[in-house]
């Protein structure tokens, strides 16, 4: 039987494509190519070097950077070295990063700088199993435990091409190939197992139902942790042999521009990125007046109708085709230029739930903006729209050689062949969401009559941001009330921009420090004196324990603790999370106002 993995693709391409460019790095000006024959070289060259260093069939690598290549080719040597790779997120903290090598048992990481080396080293007593870091290039440090990159390559000189055919002949369809580390609701994250064929299976997939072809491209710039751009970014690219342009280090400086250079045709984004562009567009357009103004106003009205046909699959004739291509050459080709989206075929939108008025803005002038829904654990895709097929507000049909259906509770359910293996090292996690032949999802749902579905709520506790940032609350609501005078937290910032909490305070702490400064009851939960205590303990309690975007960023003193009479507690004293954000949505707001 032929085994078909990313790697068996990957030599594929370096046969059939070798000067073709497969990625591109930006030097000073301009975006400097590497071919499929020179990428592949890479990879093997990394597994070398790895299986010199002493790397064993079934161990694990990580890899804790910002998107480089470096990043992908260390990602694809663990793989091909017959081994499982696990991305780490850069805001992690070192008890984060800590927890995440020691777990998926990797004795070699690679990290971007001295920055990210020092997360490594502040741990390093609790890593008995780490043998190596690596760093990626233009980093240095003095340390025995830690090769160049440079370094690292040269390991693997003295192991011949045999050596890593050998390995890569060894390997099979339902080997762990990735681990993805994902929240949960309570404790540690857990490890999502997928195999070779899952991610073949979903590459191979998304490049039919989009129609990507080697001539399309893409910008990797969200966090290759994230198995949304790894798929984007390494294995579609991979299995269709497109470009892929590695983003300079800050997308919040460089993405726009980069986007205008590159001019990508597949563009991934969560709701955030959407968001800002939007905004941007809006706030530019504000400023016309006059007769740009009512054309700018005329255009869009006939990109809303024009789009209307074409989410159906219709293309606009007669009349309204005419005044459309007028809108386009008017209007919407400014737009697009200017975000860099001018040869856009595909716009996605997911990890994170999208208004509906963004994705019918984006598609009035002509961008191909859609929404798609699913999760670490089935590879990415559950459900999705597509630019011919797309109605707002939902998130998509069901992939084809998939099954979707709803629990009796209306929870979704998955099943195919992008359903991940169970979570590594946790049996009683994997029995819990993997049963009766189906990924149980924790998601709600309801399907409409044409068979879109809709996601209406969650089973399992947990806050995904505006920029699809998974966060496990009751984590950071545990440290919280650690800190003297707080008796309850509730963590806030579903499709926020960031994380806030409601704050109640231990009665008889609250009176005693009261009394120590001279407050009133009446004026202590606004008092600036409480405000500046607590923010000490959320500053030194609370927040060195997490990655940045689980820091909790603002907070509201409320004037009374969380009641079962008010409905905000369960009688056995769980937070009733929905109760609480409607009883306190003005002090919810306040903390989100520009």
């Amino acid at each position: 039987m032929t085994v078909d993995t990313v790697l068996h693709r990957l030599h594929e391409n370096g046969r059939k494509r070798a000067n073709a460019p497969a990625y591109y790095v930006k030097a000073t000006d301009h975006w400097v190519p590497t071919t499929w024959q020179d990428y592949l070289n890479e990879v093997r060259q990394a597994a070398k070097a790895l299986i010199a260093l002493g790397f064993q069939p079934d161990e694990g690598v990580c890899i804790l950077g910002f998107n480089r290549p470096e990043w992908t080719i260390f990602n694809l040597a663990g793989m091909l070295a017959g081994g499982h790779s696990s991305g780490i997120y850069t805001s992690n903290s070192p008890s984060e990063v800590q927890y995440i090598v020691h777990h998926s048992e990797a004795p070699f990481v690679l990290v971007e700088d001295e920055a990210q080396w020092q997360k490594i080293n502040e741990k390093r007593d609790e890593l008995p199993g780490l043998k190596k870091v690596v760093l990626m290039k233009g980093a240095s440090v003095d340390d025995p435990m830690v090769l160049t990159w440079e370094a690292f390559l040269a390991q693997g000189e003295s192991i011949g091409d045999d050596k890593v055919d050998e390995r890569l002949n060894g390997l099979k369809p339902d080997d762990l190939a990735q681990l993805i580390y994902t929240s949960g609701t309570t404790g540690p994250p857990k490890g999502v197992m997928l195999s070779h064929n899952n991610l073949v299976w979903t590459a191979q997939l998304a490049a039919e139902l989009l129609g990507i072809t080697s001539s399309d491209s893409s910008l990797s710039y969200l966090p290759l942790s994230h198995i949304a751009e790894q798929m984007f970014t390494i294995h579609t690219a991979v299995t269709m042999g497109y470009q892929v342009y590695y983003a300079q280090y800050s997308p919040q400086e460089y993405l726009v521009s980069n986007l205008c250079e590159v001019q990508p045709t597949l563009v991934f984004g969560v709701p955030r990125i959407w968001e800002r562009f939007r905004d941007g567009v809006v706030a530019k357009l504000s400023h016309a007046t006059g007769a740009k103004a009512k054309i700018a106003a005329w255009a869009i009205d006939v990109g809303t109708e024009a789009s209307a046909l074409k989410r159906q699959g219709k293309e606009p004739s007669g009349l309204l085709a005419i005044k459309f291509n007028l809108a386009n050459k008017l209007v919407f080709s400014t737009i697009k230029e200017g975000l860099g989206l001018t040869r856009a075929k595909f716009c996605i939108t997911a990890a994170a739930p999208i208004s509906p008025d963004i994705i019918s803005f984006f598609n009035s002038v002509d961008i191909p903006l859609f929404e798609l829904y699913g999760q670490s654990e089935d590879c990415g895709p559950t459900t999705t729209n597509l630019p011919h097929a797309n109605k707002i507000g939902t998130v998509g049909c069901t992939l084809p050689g998939t099954e979707v259906v709803l629990d009796t509770d209306g929870e979704i359910m998955v099943k195919g062949p992008h359903v991940f293996l169970g979570y590594f090292k946790e049996p009683a996690a994997t029995e819990e969401t993997l049963y009766d032949g189906y990924l149980h999802s924790g998601d709600l749902g309801q399907f409409d009559q044409d068979g879109y579905l809709t996601i209406v709520g969650r089973k399992k506790e947990i806050i995904i941001t505006s920029g699809g940032k998974n966060i496990a609350p009751k984590n950071i609501e545990a440290a919280l009330k650690n800190i003297p005078m707080v008796a309850n937290a509730v963590v806030i910032g579903e499709q926020r921009r960031y994380i806030t909490a409601l704050i109640t305070l231990d009665p008889a702490a609250a009176n005693k420090f009261a009394s120590e400064n001279g407050i009133t009851g009446q004026e202590l939960h606004n008092h600036p004196k409480l405000r500046e205590t607590l923010q000490k303990g959320i500053d030194e309690i609370v927040n060195v324990h997490f990655a940045r975007v689980e820091q909790v960023r603002d907070f509201r003193v409320l004037p009374r603790d969380f009641t079962v009479e008010d409905g905000e507690l369960t009688p056995t004293l769980k937070i009733k999370r929905r109760i609480v954000n409607q009883n306190f949505e003005a002090e919810i707001e306040s903390m989100y106002k520009e």
